[in-house]
């Protein structure tokens, strides 16, 4: 098989046009020398309106083996062997693994993308993990968020963050990565998820996404595959206690009560386990604090957006709804970048904390609402921790999570209780006045917005460094995308879980530094970001405990 890539045509380019252009790379004269190709990618090139063009990379076989030879002895840097993308469990365990009591079955805590590919990555190598998830499951789930968006009813327990399916159930349901990936790991992802339900078209093009609704059947059937396998899966089931012995972990004590022993234990936590993160520290893992960001959810019309990156052909199906990645290098030293863009979607409450706002972005496969919504973040360290109130001296682990509920709290009080966010129009903070009424971009976020001063000098709604930073990013980022920084453009705050504000730190063999047997993985250990990151980082973890269990080396 040959792979060919960066092979162009025009969006509007009729189906055999394709065939056509495979031949006429390849040189080939009859149509009988192709035997078969098919699409691995597709993108675009936007950079000219009036004129994007789709490209193309093309798994391509020949009739002629010794022919593929000759091309590849060509050196064209755009066709090279196919890559062999098959993913092969590294170990399988003899059909009676746990039979004897001798050996004790893996645990997976949390049930998030990670969770979730370390468990059936563990469960396809016969090695029957048993999954402990806080929340509900993901129906259940679903109606208690909905509960709060509708009913202003938080349930602590069962939320965006908390339950089956992970905080990526409610969000854009993004599928692409800019990870490195040598094994191709992403493909097993991605091929998992086709089997669960997902549209094929996730396999081929670029920015892949799949949307709420479609996740939560996925997630269902991909549980299924798990139990036929042998895994168990408990939900309900919050870990408060971790047993460990002369350096190692034996097990886990659940709220119930109830001590599961275990020698091999995944913590796919999710960034907003942080009574979990204190109990961690506390029984002495090492962990360290990192960066993260915080910010605002801003909302424009998706038609906005769209003539704006496309031009005359905004609305084409095969691009669908735009989307767009900016940043910006303010004068005070901060960068500021959009994140988390969800086309045609909504934004919506994301706190696990009571009397606290948090904001995300969501969207449907379809991405037909009105609006697209981005977070609008900046970037901030551990040392700004000490700048907003907190203790002096060493900066801890947890301080993080501090700032974070900082801002989360008071994001509450200017949005008047109720789970309602704070808000303001971008003229309006640009101005740095308080707004009044919403001109035509009407918010999306439930429970509600309530319009302030988010930038009021004493009781801010962000620290004034991170305002500042945005205020000069509007304008810069209008001169990219017509429009941006238009003053009816709404902004809903607060966005505080961009990421884990702290790692838990591991070595190569993805176990603790300083606790054998505990493999810190995803997104709240602080080694992913997204769905497919954190289904990537828990195939390598789960093949970790493999390797260690059946005693192979890595």
């Amino acid at each position: 098989m040959l792979r060919i890539t960066d092979l162009r045509l025009p969006l509007n380019h009729a189906e055999p046009a394709l065939r056509a252009a495979v031949m006429a790379r390849l040189g080939l004269k009859r149509d009988a020398e192709l035997v078969a190709f098919t699409v691995f990618k597709r993108a675009y090139d936007a950079r000219r309106k009036t004129d994007i063009q789709l490209i193309y990379t093309l798994d391509c076989e020949l009739a002629d083996a010794a022919q593929e030879a000759a091309l590849l002895a060509q050196g064209d840097p755009h066709l090279r062997p196919s890559p062999d993308t098959t993913y092969r469990v590294v170990a399988q365990a003899p059909v009676d693994f746990d039979a004897s009591g001798e050996k004790l079955r893996p645990l997976v805590v949390g049930f998030g993308p990670c969770g979730l590919f370390a468990a059936l990555v563990l469960a396809q190598m016969g090695l029957k993990p048993i999954v402990l998830e806080r929340g509900r499951a993901v129906r259940e789930r679903t109606k208690d968020t909905w509960g709060l968006w509708r009913q202003s009813v938080l349930q602590p327990e069962s939320n965006v963050q908390f339950g089956e399916g992970g905080a990526g159930t409610f969000s854009d349901g993004k599928l692409w990565s800019q990870i490195s990936d040598p094994r191709h790991l992403t493909r097993k992802v991605l091929t998992e998820f086709v089997k669960a339900g997902a549209p094929e078209e996730i396999l081929f093009v670029s920015k892949p996404h799949i949307g709420t609704f479609r996740l939560v059947s996925m997630i269902e059937k991909m549980r299924a595959d798990i139990t036929a396998l042998g895994g168990e899966i408990r939900f309900q089931q919050r870990v408060t206690d971790v047993l460990i012995e002369d350096g190692h972990i034996r097990g886990v004590t659940l709220d119930s009560g109830e001590q599961l022993r275990a020698d091999h234990v995944v913590m796919a936590l999710g960034h907003s386990a942080r009574d979990t993160f204190a109990m961690l520290q506390q029984r002495g893992v090492y962990m360290e604090a990192k960066p993260f960001s915080i910010g605002f959810r801003i909302e424009h019309p998706q038609s906005v957006i769209d003539r704006a990156r496309f031009g005359p052909n905004a609305g084409h199906p095969i691009l669908g709804a735009a989307d767009y990645k900016l940043v910006h290098h303010a004068s005070n030293g901060r960068s500021v970048y959009s994140f988390c863009l969800c086309p045609g979607g909504t934004v919506v409450a994301a706190t696990s904390e009571p009397n606290r706002v948090v904001t995300n972005g969501m969207s449907q496969y379809s991405r037909a609402e009105r609006n697209a919504n981005a977070g609008i973040v900046v970037g901030i360290n551990p040392q700004d921790y000490r700048q907003d109130g907190l203790s002096s001296g060493p900066v801890n682990p947890l301080d993080g999570v501090a700032f974070q509920r900082i801002w989360e709290s008071r994001a509450y009080e200017l949005g008047e209780g109720g789970y309602r966010a704070p808000g303001a129009l971008v003229g309006d903070f640009l101005k740095r006045q308080r707004s009044a009424v919403f001109g035509e971009v009407e918010p999306s976020y439930k429970p509600g917005v309530t319009l302030t001063q988010v930038a009021d000098p004493e009781r801010p709604v962000l620290p004034h460094y991170v305002l500042d930073a945005i205020r000069e990013a509007l304008p810069a980022f209008g001169r990219q995308i017509k429009g941006f920084d238009r003053p009816d453009a709404v902004l809903t705050g607060v966005e505080t879980r961009t990421s884990s504000p702290l790692r838990i730190t591991r070595g190569k063999d993805h176990q603790s530094l300083n606790v054998k047997g505990l493999y810190p993985a995803g997104e709240g250990a602080g080694y992913a970001g997204g769905i497919m990151s954190a289904g990537v980082d828990g195939i390598e973890v789960a093949e970790s405990v493999g390797r260690s269990i059946l005693g192979l080396a890595a």
